[in-house]
């Protein structure tokens, strides 16, 4: 059975357990979490998608 899931479900869950483990400080992945959404906002928004689509293709067909 395949499962399928969003990028942003699973990088969410992933900050989530790091918060929760004291790995990583609020402010931190605040400071991320605002990099991410103007890193978005570039031209290098379509490159990094499509290295991530790439990505996830070679996994699912792992």
């Amino acid at each position: 059975m395949a499962l399928s899931i969003s990028a942003a479900v699973l990088l969410g869950i992933i900050v989530a357990v790091l918060l929760k483990g004291e790995y990583v400080r609020f402010g931190s992945m605040l400071t991320c979490t605002l990099f991410g959404f103007t890193l978005a906002a570039t031209g290098l928004a379509p490159t990094i998608n499509g290295a991530l689509a790439s990505l996830a293709g070679l996994l699912s067909n792992l």
